[in-house]
């Protein structure tokens, strides 16, 4: 999910702004937080009994 939205945004793995587009950056606070050094972090609360599945989560390059 966070590598579809990211790259939709124009974001790359470590939060970077690499987009083209204004509307991208516009639409920017639906998803993501802008932090120090213009680096975006996601908005999110993720809620899941199943450790694996956070596990997976964390594992990933988002």
């Amino acid at each position: 999910f966070w590598q579809t939205i990211s790259g939709e945004h124009g974001l790359d793995s470590n939060g970077v702004y690499n987009g083209t587009s204004e509307l991208q950056l516009e639409r920017m606070s639906v998803y993501f937080n802008e932090a120090s050094g213009n680096k975006y972090v996601p908005r999110a609360v993720l809620v899941d009994l199943e450790p694996g599945t956070m596990d997976a989560v964390r594992a990933g390059p988002f």
